[in-house]
């Protein structure tokens, strides 16, 4: 039946009615040529109006919902919705597409714009986090990406003034975003007082950073910078929907209808109202504007386009108009006139000419309408309502005839009969009425067979019958007029119907897919003439059928446009058109039908470009009568590569099976074996499922590969180099155009494509990420610099790759059957070519995209599966070969011509200067002439043609070839047989390679006395190899059945074969030629051994569980051994032949005597006393250690024990080859394992004398020669790895400082947590409580004192406006290393402390800050090369790897001038702890803390990421590049060191090799320096220095410190090496030390520090000078020559630091910490004064009024008091127990308040003398005391407390004061309280975990400083009683600011950390004057307040 092909007509989209303005804005521009674009359903519109022509581009799969315009105006990009919506960049000019953005948007694609130049692009999605994400989109590469907001975006745009800025807006916001480096930083625009936040809907930038937006409420928001400045009230009555700016001025258009144009300042210029102009109605909302000169694009909501000249504004020309709102359901044609009508639930009825393409007239009813028809004389016009309703028009002049409303359900289909006398109604109650038109329309009949509601009708052509379907998809018939239903088939028969659209009936059955009942097909329409039916379906897909269809699923061809449903499909009444309209997107679609005939002259009507995905590829196949396959493609393409477990998975696998191993790992394990073996030799060929992967290198080798092996042949000598860097199948390889290079692609779950270099066999770059399952085809460019690759998923991925820098280009689903090949064009980079079953296609690179387009066959041929195909001579020409043996000749898309080449597929061709050659699966390889015209010489691959010399022996005449190459005067041909053969040009041939044949080879003998092995396989084969030089296939015999197990007997002479059907036979072991044969079991036979010695016996296992014993002699069994549960897999005999050893299926061990077969138990103990002739066996004892941790999903399936006892070798399920030390004993032993096989390893076994291993692979059919390396012979390879699967139980050392870094846990700001325990109810969150005398407004009381005694009398008091970083004491040196670098030649140092980078001077102590990092930095490093001076990187931590702003980031910046020149946003959850930059100062390598220690590199200055992969399960400490390489770089951490390359954008890790030296162990690394010749020094915990060379240990320098090393620094300049490390300082000893570039000799210095022991952090040497960064926090200069110390920086050590007193009058302050030491510092000279070491932790610190006295409260609950003068103790007493929280000297100075944690205040009188006798104390205090303050009379004291409340108390008795009155009126001395309702303001909203710490008011009474758990510093006002009061708030610390205070004078405000323990000094600045500021902690910051 024809309905097997598709037709051969076609449809040409010529015409789109409509306009997407709901839900759309800004959608409609004006191109460069004046044309205008816009869109409507999926659809991009380019509309002419000079010539009145649309041109269409047809790139998108769904609705488009957003477009921008390039800077040029001539390109466009459009975004669509969609699970997987893409963006495309398209020409408006010639409608193709330039570029595809794809793969990270989902939902859709909300906004997008250009950038000034249109070089990128801006997108935002549809997802729940509206992604905002910024594309190189020539490129097709996201540069990056940020979560948007949390509600919807619906603009966005870049500063056109401002590089790197966007703005953008929505729902309640607006964000301002720069971009730098990969990381998109937003600002929420800040409304203030200015305007109402509120919805922001569209906007535009403006110069001096202006930004002008419109809101929801019609006021336009002007914006400078991040603020709002000011509004233009009422702009619009409504909502602004669109703002366009031109060179004239801005242009905004609203929901009232209005235009207002603008100039350049915003001042307005006119208004167009278009709801006034002649055009206009009621309601009409514009959501569109685009001004260009005169003229101005509107869009309006009701999908209109009209275009306004500005001088005639009021005539506004209407260029487009559609239907809106609802959906569109009716459509009908015209009987006689090339008329359209529709109408819709927008409730109007439209008539659209098909030849003007305009409306022509249209009409307003009272309801939605769902259905229409027009009478057979073109009268009357019938329209069914929604509301049961049907209505009859004059076609002339839209006048009513009737309205007749019968049914109360919606009307969904009617229909006039031919002759003009009835309509028939359809209702959606399941009934059709027949109304009598000449009647006035009066009810004559009425059909109630359904049973649901009627979809369709269709009259007979002589008005007797009607035909209905229904939604149950039931066909009925009824005749006409009265309805009766007919059940007769016999008298429909003959009915001729006069129009068919009908969903269901035979002659449409082919409309529906064969095995679906879905009913998605919405509409059909019958064309008898052209006998062609079109459809409509749910997918927005019209498809063209042959008509009749009878068979379901016939072919068709398909075109796509409409977005979502397409409702009802029409013929013109002329079948020169099809109409179709589209339910949701309103769109009326008008097709020209281009009939067969005049297909013939439209070859420029060749296949659509299409990026979107067919439902049915088949379906656009031409000819369905495609020949059987051919029996070898049928079986290619039925192979699967899934594993079952993937090389990927096996550490995952690992992880999970750690808790077993760790229980079994009590016992000490055997050390690997010192053997090593290496690959010598491989026999096989990849051919039986791969194709053209066999090549010529550069010097005439030849490259080819087999099981994971790529292998380098050398013909001359006859011997192999390997690439092993795969570890699974290779299933494609092809060469650089140079020959030099090759690239290979393998099995895996994402799989990679390896580039490496034939000469060293060294990789260049490894690409993966983009396939799955296995790579089929790869192909390099002609300039070699990109690759093609295809993968084996599903959609069979083409991937375009820069291999190079291993980055993706572009992808594209290929096709839902396999591709064999890819092909690349060698004239024209972007395009390719790919073929496969039923597939030819022809793609380009359209950015991040490939364009397909189908080959074009025409009448030409059939659509074939195509096998190979090759580019001529010119860009157009390509050729093909097909599976039937054609070769195809194309030109451009189109099938030119077909030649017959070969009988059966051609499987390859090579294309050469004048010609081509190819082969067959006939065996033949044929040279043909540059045109295929004729063929020039043909070779047969036969026996008869093998030269004389050749090794080896032909299988087969005429194998299957499946792989050709030329070069070097020869033809190079590999066969499905896995052959490898040289053809001279001359005819004799060579045999090079050989191996089995398709089948798993398990049988594997080694001779007793020669080199030479003989294997069995499923391939029917028997063969003989020789191991020596010659590697050889000695003899070859076909065997009746497969074997699977083979043995020489003991004299070499004969040779036993097990067979696959239960026979074995004895062969000659020289000619082969049977001996004797056995049949006397069914299953399989699967080991078979001749006993040791004279070989008497021969034991034949078999899968039915038994095991013959025959006596060879005599040829008679001579017994059974029985009792195994399962097959048995592997025999062995003992010395004597008396016993065998036998292994089951079952994991049984079991032992029979010889050769009765009885059965005997011997406990384990004594199997190993006995002497085994061989050991095959993989269970018992002896070899418990060869299972792995995951043996549940890898078996080992064999094992060989070399002949000295030694070397146990195994082979397993992963194709794994191992070796272990014999015995093995205990579990998961430590072994060697080689990577060559692919997946499972059948048999191993050594040769007679030990000197080689032959291992088996199963399915890769490869049998693998290796040599074996005895233990005194070092030749490292890479390929030995020393792995076990678990890591070695010995420790990796312990010392506590690394412990504690290791463990450290690093909280991010935003989550910190309070630092005290406090309880009870936050003070912003308590009820108050009402005041005892509330005072009248006007009070005769005297006036309320001051609240806080004020020392500046006089004094015009100013408040203090701002805070400026001036002096940061202390350096980040207790988890932090390698963190200090001199700068500018040591005139300054760089180093870092919480968040803030500092740049100290060294000569003058001052110092300038980076404070752009809003969280702890834990790593710095400098850049080297002299291009990036002063360049330095910063990481910090973070939270989840987000891309959000508090995700972890490093930034790059200039130390000089802090300008931050990259931030990389990145994937390391937790943050960075690693950075370190290359030797060209371009990339930079960066560690992660997350889980995995991710290890990632980076191209900066772009921001872009290179490479990143998991580094290691435990903490790394350092990663750092050689200082000579971009490439190479080495990681140190707990129990690791491994040495990384870049290849592409892989990284490759080998891990540091220990096994050269005795006694190694991995210890854990800490410090990393480099040496010439790749030399490496890692330092280690136990203060051994490890010496690398390449990744293997080559020597140690034992304690190069007595303590763990820490860091050590490569002088670039002399190659010196300085180490520091952990030591007590002595007299020879230091812990820093300089040596010589090997690490041989050294110079120590010591530390003059004073402490115990020096831990060194640090290290950096600059001329003459060491710099040295200790775990105290401090910073000290050494000098090389006289080793003099100079400490530039000091610090606390151990945080947190609670205490903190300034000088009454001068500007010094001390402060006390956790470490035990009160320090003195002065902020003037910018450095420590002066230390006490108390010898117990203090927790706070007083001056007396005087500032001759200070006391100090310790944590265990004493308390001291030093004179200042001396330092000497003048007292001390220790009442209690806990630690004293504060301490405070009365202003009289006479008492002092001690108040502590046992919740109390004690009393001290000090008139009394130091023996500090209590006088009394508070009692009832409900919490621990936080903070105390006198009154200013000494006459009492408030207390805040743990609970949240505050106190007073009268001094000295403690008598709790609860009056409120008498409270109001004390005046305080000082405040440093957080409570109280003076200070209510200063508690934020957002505390619910995090607290206010401490307070400060200033001396001047005005001015309040506070610091919280957050680690902000914040400036109040003072009082401010008001909740959430204004401030102001300074970033530095890390979190938890414990203290802060105000100096003399207020200059300075110092401020002191917890986590950081450090002091930093703000100034404070007054209106006029200026005042600096510092923090304390372990860091200690400061600020100071001079006049200006």
């Amino acid at each position: 039946m024809a309905a097997r092909s598709a037709p051969s007509c076609h449809l040409r989209l010529e015409w789109v009615y409509g306009y997407r303005g709901h839900q759309c804005r800004n959608n409609l521009y004006y191109t460069a040529a004046k044309e205008i674009v816009y869109f409507v359903a999926g659809v991009g519109v380019v509309y002419s109006p000079r010539e009145h022509r649309q041109k269409f581009y047809r790139g998108h799969s769904d609705d488009i919902i957003s477009l921008a315009l390039h800077p040029e105006r001539v390109l466009v990009a459009t975004g669509q919705v969609g699970k997987e919506p893409y963006i495309c960049i398209w020409d408006s000019y010639t409608v193709q597409t330039i570029s595809v953005l794809k793969d990270v948007h989902t939902h859709g694609i909300a906004c997008l714009a250009f950038d000034l130049d249109g070089q990128r692009l801006v997108s935002v999605g549809l997802d729940s986090k509206n992604a905002v994400c910024v594309w190189d989109w020539k490129r097709g590469k996201m540069l990056s990406m940020a979560p948007g907001h949390t509600d919807r975006i619906f603009d966005i745009s870049w500063d056109l003034y401002q590089p790197n800025k966007l703005v953008s807006c929505g729902v309640k916001h607006i964000k301002f975003w720069s971009l730098c480096g990969n990381a998109l930083t937003p600002k929420r625009g800040v409304f203030g007082k200015t305007g109402d936040l509120q919805t922001i809907l569209c906007l535009a930038c403006a110069r001096d950073e202006l930004t002008y937006s419109g809101a929801l409420n019609g006021d336009i928001y002007v914006w400078k910078g991040i603020n709002l400045i000011r509004t233009i009230q009422g702009a619009h009555a409504a909502g602004i929907f669109s703002m366009n700016a031109c060179e004239e001025g801005f242009a905004t258009g609203g929901r009232d209808g209005c235009i207002r144009l603008w100039d350049l300042t915003f001042k307005p210029i006119t208004v167009i109202d278009l709801r006034e102009t002649d055009q206009g109605y009621k309601g009409l909302s514009v959501r569109s504007v685009c001004w260009r000169g005169d003229h101005i694009l509107v869009g309006t909501q009701d999908s209109e386009i009209f275009e306004i000249v500005v001088q005639e504004r009021n005539k506004p020309f209407l260029i487009m108009q559609g239907h809106c709102e609802g959906e569109l359901w009716a459509l009908a044609v015209h009987p006689t006139k090339p008329l359209a009508v529709t109408g819709s639930d927008d409730r109007s009825v439209r008539i659209w000419s098909l030849v003007d393409h305009a409306l022509i007239a249209r009409c307003n009813m009272e309801e939605p309408i769902r259905c229409a028809a027009v009478n057979a004389d073109g009268i009357h016009l019938a329209l069914g309502m929604k509301d049961g309703s049907f209505t009859v028009l004059r076609v002339r002049d839209m006048t009513e005839v009737v309205h007749i409303k019968d049914r109360k359900e919606a009307i969904h289909e009617l229909k006039y009969s031919p002759d003009g006398t009835y309509l028939a109604v359809g209702c959606n109650d399941s009934s059709v009425d027949i109304y009598g038109v000449a009647q006035r329309y009066k009810k004559v009949g009425e059909c109630l067979g359904s049973l649901s509601f009627i979809t369709h009708l269709d009259w007979s052509s002589d008005s007797r019958y009607l035909q209905t379907n229904d939604g149950n998809g039931k066909r009925l018939f009824y005749r006409m007029p009265g309805g009766k239903e007919v059940t007769s088939t016999e008298e429909i028969k003959g009915v001729h119907w006069a129009s068919w659209t009908c969903v269901s009936g035979l002659e449409v059955n082919g409309i529906w897919p064969k095995y679906s009942d879905i009913n998605d097909i919405n509409s059909v329409d019958g064309n008898y003439i052209g006998q062609v039916l079109v459809t409509a379906d749910d997918y927005g897909i019209i498809k063209l059928f042959r008509y009749p269809c009878l068979k379901k699923g016939a072919k068709f061809r398909k075109y796509i446009g409409h977005s979502a449903h397409v409702t009802n499909v029409r013929w013109s009444h002329d079948y020169q058109w099809v109409i179709s309209i589209g339910g949701a997107d309103h769109s009326v679609f008008q097709w020209k039908f281009i009939p067969e005939r005049k297909l013939k002259d439209a070859l420029h009507i060749a296949p659509q470009e299409s990026l979107a995905d067919s439902h049915s590829d088949e379906s656009d196949s031409d000819l369905s009568d495609v020949p059987e396959l051919d029996s070898e493609i049928e079986q290619e393409t039925q192979l699967t590569y899934h594993r079952q477990v993937y090389k990927e998975d096996l550490p995952q696998l690992k992880e999970q099976c750690k808790e077993k191993q760790k229980s079994a790992t009590s016992k000490r394990r055997e050390r690997a074996p010192g053997n090593s073996i290496r690959l010598h030799f491989v026999h096989g060929y990849r051919g039986y499922d791969c194709r053209s992967n066999l090549f010529y290198t550069q010097i005439g080798e030849i490259v080819y590969h087999v099981a994971a092996v790529g292998v380098i042949y050398n013909r001359q000598q006859n011997t192999q180099r390997f690439y092993l860097g795969h570890d699974d199948d290779i299933l494609c390889l092809t060469i650089h155009p140079l020959k030099d290079y090759v690239a290979t692609g393998q099995v895996g779950r994402d799989p990679s494509i390896h580039i490496w270099d034939t000469e060293t066999i060294k990789p260049l770059s490894i690409l993966k990420g983009h396939h799955q399952c296995g790579i089929s085809a790869v192909d390099f460019s002609a300039d070699g610099k990109r690759l093609a690759s295809v993968g084996i998923d599903d959609s069979h991925t083409i991937v375009l790759w820069d291999w190079k820098k291993g980055e993706k280009l572009s992808i594209a689903r290929g096709s839902k059957d396999k591709i064999f090949v890819v092909k690349m064009n060698p004239y024209v980079p972007d395009k390719l070519i790919t073929a496969g079953i039923k597939h030819m296609k022809f793609w380009r690179k359209a950015g991040g995209g490939l364009i397909g387009r189908k080959g074009y066959i025409g009448t030409l041929g059939k659509n074939d599966t195509m096998m190979c195909a090759v580019y001529g001579w010119t860009e157009e020409m390509a050729f093909s070969g097909t599976s039937t043996g054609d070769v195809c000749i194309w030109r451009d898309i189109f099938l030119v011509k077909t030649v017959k080449a070969h009988d059966g597929p051609v499987f390859s061709m090579h294309a050469l200067e004048k010609g081509f050659v190819t082969g067959g699966k006939d065996g033949i390889v044929a040279l043909w002439d540059d045109s295929f015209e004729r063929c020039l010489k043909t070779y047969a691959i036969k026996r008869a043609a093998l030269a004389p010399g050749s090794k080896g022996l032909l299988l087969e005449d005429n194998p299957s070839i499946r792989a050709i190459s030329l070069g070097h005067g020869h033809i190079l041909v590999g066969t499905k047989n896995g052959e490898i053969l040289e053809v001279d040009k001359s005819g004799p041939i060579t045999l090079l390679v050989q191996g089995h044949m398709e089948g798993e080879v398990w049988g594997l003998a080694t001779h007793p006395y020669l080199p030479i092995c003989a294997t069995v396989s499923d391939d029917k084969t028997l063969r003989i190899w020789d191991l020596s030089p010659s590697h050889c296939m000695l003899a070859v015999r076909k065997l009746k059945k497969g074997g699977r197990c083979c043995c020489f007997s003991p004299d070499g002479k004969a040779l036993a074969v097990g067979l696959n059907d239960g026979s074995f036979l004895m062969a000659n072991a020289d000619t082969l030629e049977d001996l004797v044969s056995f049949h006397h079991r069914k299953d399989m036979i699967s080991d078979i051994r001749f006993s040791p010695g004279s070989g008497k016996y021969l034991a034949v296992a078999s899968h039915d569980s038994f095991i013959d014993i025959y006596n060879v002699m005599s040829s008679k069994r001579v017994g059974i051994c029985k009792g195994a549960t399962s097959y048995i897999t592997h025999i062995d005999w003992d010395i004597r032949g008396k016993l065998l050893q036998v292994n089951t299926g079952a994991k049984e061990q079991l032992f029979f005597e010889a050769p009765r077969g009885k059965k005997q138990t011997i406990p384990s103990v004594e199997v190993e006393k006995i002497a085994w002739a061989s050991w095959t066996s993989v269970l018992g004892l002896c070899c418990e250690g060869i299972w792995p941790v995951i043996g549940e999903v890898t078996d080992v399936t064999a094992s060989c024990l070399t002949s000295d006892k030694m070397v146990l070798a195994t082979g397993d399920d992963l194709g794994f080859v191992k070796l272990f030390r014999y015995p093995t004993k205990g579990k998961f032993g430590k072994f060697k394992r080689y990577v060559a096989h692919s997946t499972h390893v059948t048999n191993v076994r050594w040769t007679y004398d030990d000197s080689m291993l032959v291992t088996l692979g199963g399915t890769d059919m490869s049998l693998m020669v290796w040599t074996n390396e005895m233990e005194g012979y070092r030749e490292k390879r890479p390929c030995d790895s020393e792995e076990s699967d678990i890591d070695s139980e010995e420790d990796g050392g312990y010392d506590s400082d690394v412990t504690r870094e290791n463990e450290i846990s690093y909280t991010i700001r935003a989550l910190s947590t309070n630092i005290r325990p406090m309880f009870g109810i936050k003070p912003h969150l308590q009820q108050k409580e009402p005041s005892t005398d509330e005072r009248p407004p006007v009070s005769r009381a005297p006036p309320q004192p001051e609240k806080l005694q004020t020392n500046n009398v006089g004094k015009k008091k100013r408040p203090i406006e701002d805070l400026v970083l001036e002096l940061v004491f202390g350096y980040r040196g207790r988890d932090c290393r390698n963190n200090v670098h001199y700068l500018n030649d040591g005139d300054d140092i760089i180093y870092h402390t919480a968040s803030i980078g500092i740049l100290h001077n060294v000569a003058t102590g001052s110092q300038s800050f980076y404070q752009e990092h809003n969280d702890d930095i834990l790593c710095l490093t400098v850049n080297q090369h002299p291009k990036f001076i002063n360049i330095v990187a910063t990481g910090q931590v973070g939270d989840s790897a987000d891309m959000s702003a508090a995700a972890p980031s490093i930034h790059i910046w200039d130390a000089m001038n802090k300008q931050t020149l990259s931030i990389l946003r990145c994937y390391h959850s937790k943050g960075v702890c690693s950075v370190s930059f290359s030797a060209t100062g371009k990339l930079l390598l960066s560690v992660g803390l997350d889980p995995e220690h991710t290890i990632t590199i980076w191209r900066w200055q772009e921001g872009a990421k290179i490479a990143s992969r998991a580094g290691h399960n435990q903490r790394i400490f350092v990663a750092e590049f050689r200082p000579d390489s971009d490439t190479q770089f080495v990681s140190v951490g707990v129990k690791h060191v491994k040495f990384w390359t870049l290849a592409g954008r892989a990284l490759l890790s080998r891990k540091g090799l220990l096994s050269t030296l005795e006694d190694a162990r991995m210890q854990t690394m800490l410090a990393i320096a480099f040496g010439a010749n790749n030399l490496t020094f890692t330092g280690t915990i136990s203060g051994d220095v490890c010496v690398w060379k390449d990744h293997i240990l080559c020597r140690i320098v034992a304690r190069a410190h007595n303590g763990p090393v820490f860091a050590m620094y490569t002088t670039l300049r002399d190659g010196l090496i300085v180490t520091g490390g952990k030591e007590r300082p002595s007299k020879e000893g230091g812990a820093v030390k300089l040596w010589d570039q090997e690490l041989r000799r050294c110079r120590a210095f010591r530390l003059e520090t004073g402490q115990a022991t020096d831990c060194v952090r640090s290290v950096c040497r600059g001329k003459g000078k060491i710099l040295v960064g200790t775990r105290n926090a401090e910073i000290i200069e050494v000098g090389e020559k006289n080793a003099a110390c100079n400490i530039l920086v000091n610090g606390h050590v151990d945080g947190p630091i609670w205490g903190l007193a300034t000088h009454p009058s001068r500007d010094f302050f001390l402060s006390a910490a956790e470490d035990g030491t009160v320090r003195l510092w002065d902020i003037a000279d910018k450095k420590m004064l002066n230390k006490v070491n108390l010898g117990h932790a203090a927790r706070t610190v007083c001056y007396s009024p005087e500032g001759d006295m200070v006391a100090i409260g310790m944590k265990n609950g004493e308390f001291i008091i030093l004179l200042v003068s001396s330092l000497k103790i003048w007292g001390k007493k220790r009442d209690r127990r806990c630690a004293i929280h504060d301490i405070r000297f009365s202003p009289d100075s006479r008492y002092l308040a001690v108040g502590s944690s046992e919740n109390s205040v004690d009393f001290y009188d000090l008139t009394l003398g130091p023996t500090l006798n209590r006088i009394s104390y508070c009692k009832d205090i409900p919490s621990f005391v936080i903070q105390m303050d006198f009154s200013a009379d000494s006459r009492y004291l408030q207390v805040s407390s743990g609970c949240y409340k505050r106190h007073i108390y009268e001094v000295p008795s403690g008598k709790h004061l609860m009056d409120h009155a008498a409270i109001d009126r004390i005046t305080w001395a000082t405040w440093t309280s957080i409570l109280g309702d003076e200070v209510l303001g200063i508690w934020s909203r957002h505390a619910e975990k995090a607290d206010v710490n401490c307070a400060c008011v200033s001396h001047s009474g005005i001015s309040l400083v506070t610091g919280d758990d957050f680690g902000m510093v914040k400036l109040f006002d003072f009082p401010c009683p008001e909740k959430f009061a204004k401030h102001k708030r300074f970033l530095g610390h890390s979190p938890h600011v414990t203290n802060i205070r105000f100096t003399s004078g207020d200059r300075h405000v110092v401020s002191a950390g917890g986590d950081d323990c450090r002091l930093v000094t703000f100034s404070a600045h007054e209106e006029e004057q200026t005042m600096l500021l510092a923090y304390l902690s372990g860091n200690v910051y400061i600020c100071l307040t001079e006049r200006c």
